[in-house]
């Protein structure tokens, strides 16, 4: 079993004359959970019950524990070293979320026997009182190296800035980092201090060599570019377990890279970045084999699909559904009916016009037509999930518009609106959550041009035609109330935004409502409001 160590003079001293010949460390990893308690569909939604009757869905926390305590068994019992780590995000995204706040999650994570966790964006949705929860939960330990929370007196001295693990009477060193854009995308409030990340990992790893560790990974919540990054950058570094951009990496169609991607590191040792999707679709298994000096020498590894072949644990699969229990009579009610499946994936509606961001920006303009709007913005971070054709019930919707923002009008010149729209094209090569999905405007995007000059053919809508935006007019705009009050770097909303109104319907109310009363022969369309270049 692993072990939490602290390192201190006599902890090192007692084992400083043990040496093997090889030692392979298994890593077992998740990322991204997003609250998946229940298993998932093909399109990272709920599965319903005649999906599972055949086999055709993945993930969930029950299958996941299957699978990590089968093979922890399994290498334990051969004498090899498992550890079982988690790149964050467990927050968020579906109903068990919204219902339980977290107490799910800690109940589920301490009776799988994770061995460490990194903080994520999404663990501050509900402020640091959300992520207290967690914390004060939790039989494992929390890292995120680059949170000064001195200042805190909710989160002070509850997450750890490394952490040094035994496993097989050697040393594991995890250090950490929270994606520096997390006061805009998420709510870790003032008094959580975020410091540079490359620094913040850089002088842990020297701590943690200084005090004779040889054996180093990073588990991240920064994206699968910046990871790369750090494994470039960071001197001592031997491996990078990362989360937030939810990459899919392997051999298989869709992959963003090789699993593990390898990057040739500071002391000129090829230094492996996993990442293993999101939702629980996978479960990522890197395995490290290190020298008797703690050289890394070989790196094997390749995700594995949670799918029907795993039988979920029936303890965990069973507490589930009692969970689910109160919240089944809203998740299985149906609000509309469509011809066509919607496309909310990931990877589509933070790069380029996509069906989801569409209909969901259609349904917050079609809302307030009456009240003089009549451009829509809606960030794609905000969308979390596809629907499939058919019946639509309220957990579907709820499971695209998890978050429970808030219809938010305003009035807003031309300049701020472009202004908007080169924010969500800002960070377009890590498929941030910025990206604007539109109704009454057409904008193209160039990704290879400068970041503040990458936004060009703004149109809006008049009448029934399309006319260049006027910088100099003043236009009704609606959007969420997270984007309104300045998330994913929307802060030009908050600053030069007038006459706003916050409080309208919830999002999901709305896409409930507009896919109702347009009726079940609807489809979703494209039709050329973002151009990319």
């Amino acid at each position: 079993m692993t072990r939490l160590l602290m390192t201190s003079a006599a902890a090192l001293t007692l084992t400083a004359g043990v040496a093997r010949a090889e030692y392979t460390l298994h890593v077992l990893h998740i990322n991204d959970f997003h609250s998946r308690m229940e298993p998932i569909n093909a399109f990272d939604s709920t599965c319903d019950a005649e999906t599972e009757a055949k086999g055709e869905c993945f993930g969930g926390v029950a299958r996941l524990a299957t699978k990590i305590n089968e093979l922890r068994k399994e290498l334990e019992d051969k004498g090899e070293n498992v550890i079982v780590l988690d790149a964050g995000d467990q927050y968020q995204g579906s109903l068990f979320y919204t219902t339980y706040k977290g107490k799910d999650t800690v109940e589920f994570m301490n009776d799988i026997g994770f061995d460490a966790m990194t903080v994520g964006n999404h663990e501050f949705d509900d402020g640091p009182e959300g992520l207290k929860v967690l914390l004060d939960g939790a039989k494992f330990p929390v890292v995120s190296g680059n949170l000064d929370l001195s200042q805190s007196n909710v989160l002070k001295d509850k997450v750890k800035d490394t952490l040094t693990l035994d496993v097989g009477g050697e040393k594991i060193g995890i250090v950490s980092a929270l994606a520096m854009d997390t006061p805009e995308t998420a709510s870790p409030g003032p008094n959580v201090i975020f410091q540079d990340d490359m620094e913040s990992l850089k002088g842990d790893v020297q701590a943690l060599t200084d005090a004779g560790v040889n054996k180093i990974i990073a588990l991240t919540h920064t994206g699968y570019v910046r990871d790369q990054q750090f494994a470039a950058e960071v001197p001592g570094l031997d491996a990078v377990v990362g989360g937030h951009s939810h990459t899919l990496l392997g051999d298989m169609e869709g992959a963003a890279g090789p699993y593990p991607t390898m990057v040739k590191g500071a002391d000129g040792v090829d230094v492996p970045v996993a990442t293993a999707y999101s939702y629980s679709k996978y479960l990522g298994h890197l395995i490290l084999t290190f020298d008797d000096s703690g050289k890394l020498i070989k790196t094997e590894g390749a995700p594995i699909l949670l799918d029907s072949s795993v039988t979920p644990d029936p303890k965990i699969a069973a507490r589930v559904k009692e969970m689910a229990a109160p919240i089944e009579e809203l998740k299985q009610k149906q609000v509309a009916e469509i011809a066509a499946p919607i496309d909310g994936a990931r990877e589509n509606c933070r790069q380029k016009e996509c069906e989801m961001g569409n209909a969901v920006a259609d349904a917050m303009l079609a809302r307030v037509k009456d009240q003089g709007m009549t451009i829509a913005i809606e960030n794609g971070g905000g969308l979390r999930a596809s629907i499939d054709q058919g019946p639509v019930t309220m957990g579907e919707v709820l499971s695209v518009l998890p978050f429970q923002n808030t219809l938010s009008t305003f009035e807003a010149t031309g300049a701020t609106i472009v202004k908007a729209l080169e924010n969500g094209a800002s960070q377009y090569e890590e498929q941030a959550g910025r990206f604007a999905q539109v109704a009454g405007l057409k904008y193209t995007v160039d990704p290879a041009a400068p970041v503040d000059s990458r936004i060009s053919d703004v149109m809006v809508r008049e009448g029934d035609g399309w006319v260049p935006i006027d910088r100099a007019k003043t236009y009704g705009v609606v959007t969420n109330n997270y984007v309104r009050n300045g998330g994913d770097g929307f802060k030009v909303f908050e600053t030069e935004g007038k006459n706003a109104y916050d409080f309208g319907p919830d999002l999901a109310d709305v896409l409930a409502d507009y896919l109702a009363k347009a009726g079940p022969n609807w489809k979703p369309v494209i039709d050329g409001r973002i151009t990319v270049k």
